[in-house]
C-alpha cells in the first residue's frame, strides 16, 4: 500500500525554480504528484524538473495571462487534468513609504496579487471541468498583520487573503477549495540570507545578526519557519484530509501570529 498522500494527482506550481518553491515542488513529487513547474527563470526551473519523477518546466511571467494560460495548457496537454494549483511566485521590496518608488510598489502588487488572481482564474477554469480541485496561495504572516516599512508586500498579501476568501465562496459548490498558507519568517532561506537581512538591516539601522535575533525573539517557539513546515501544510490542504476546509488563511508561524 502506497503511503504517498497525493498519488496520481497533477500539480501546477509557480515560482518553483529555487528556494521555498523548489522545496514545495520536491514535496509534491515525493507525495506522488506529477508536477508542472512555472517560473520566469526557465533554466533553473528545468534543472528542478529534471530531479523529479515526472515533471515539466514552463517559462511563465505570472503577470501575463497569456503565459499563465499556456502553463495550464501544458498541464492539460501532458497530464489531462489539474488537481492542485500552488501560487507561490512572489516578490518582496521593502522601504520607507516616503521614499518608496511607486513603480516598484506597483510591481510588487502586480506579481503578488494580480499574479495570484490570474493563476487562480486559469486554475479554476480547468478544475471546473472535473468539479474538483485545491488552489493554494503561499501567503505570509504579513497578510495578517502590517509590516513596518514593508507596505507593498503586506498590502499585496492582505489582498491575497481577501481574494482567497472570495474565490472560496465562488467555487465552494463546485468542490474547488481555495486556501492560503501564512508562513512565518524563513530565516534560513536564500531570500533572507542573500537579500532580506541586508534590506532590513539598512532600513532599521541595525546589524544583520541583530535583525535575525529580533525576528527570532518574536516567535514563541524560538525557531524560524522551515520549508518543511510550509510543505506539511501544503500537502494537508492539497489532500482529502482537508476536504471540509476552504476560504482559510492558515498560520505556520510557531505561534507568532494567532489570528
Amino acid at each position: 500500500m502506497s503511503c504517498k498522500r497525493l498519488e496520481g494527482k497533477v500539480a501546477v506550481i509557480t515560482g518553483a525554480a529555487q528556494g521555498l518553491g523548489e522545496a514545495l515542488a520536491q514535496r509534491l513529487d515525493k507525495e506522488g504528484c506529477k508536477v508542472v513547474i512555472g517560473d520566469i527563470n526557465i533554466e533553473s526551473a528545468i534543472e528542478v524538473a529534471k530531479k523529479l519523477t515526472d515533471a515539466t518546466a514552463v517559462k511563465v511571467d505570472v503577470t501575463s495571462e497569456e503565459d499563465v494560460e499556456a502553463l495550464f495548457n501544458v498541464a492539460i496537454d501532458k497530464y489531462g487534468k489539474v488537481d492542485i494549483a500552488v501560487s507561490n511566485a512572489a516578490v518582496l521590496i521593502s522601504g520607507p513609504t516616503t521614499e518608496f518608488d511607486v513603480k516598484k510598489w506597483q510591481f510588487v502588487m502586480n506579481v503578488n496579487l494580480l499574479g495570484y488572481f490570474i493563476f487562480a482564474k486559469s486554475a479554476a477554469k480547468r478544475m471546473l471541468l472535473n468539479k474538483k480541485g485545491s488552489i493554494i496561495q503561499i501567503n505570509s504572516k504579513s497578510g495578517k498583520k502590517g509590516s513596518n516599512k514593508n507596505s507593498a508586500y503586506s498590502a499585496s498579501k492582505f489582498g491575497g487573503i481577501g481574494l482567497t476568501q472570495s474565490l472560496a465562496l465562488e467555487f465552494a459548490e463546485d468542490n474547488i477549495r481555495v486556501n492560503a498558507i501564512c508562513p512565518g519568517n524563513l530565516l534560513n532561506s536564500p531570500l533572507w540570507v542573500n537579500s532580506l537581512f541586508k534590506q532590513y538591516a539598512e532600513n532599521q539601522g541595525i546589524t544583520e545578526e541583530e535583525v535575525r535575533q529580533k525576528y527570532l525573539n518574536q516567535v514563541p517557539m524560538k525557531r524560524p519557519c522551515e520549508y518543511e513546515d510550509v510543505a506539511n501544510m501544503m500537502v494537508f490542504l492539497a489532500s482529502e484530509e482537508s476536504s471540509y476546509i476552504t476560504g482559510q488563511a492558515l498560520n505556520v508561524t510557531g505561534g507568532q501570529q494567532m489570528q
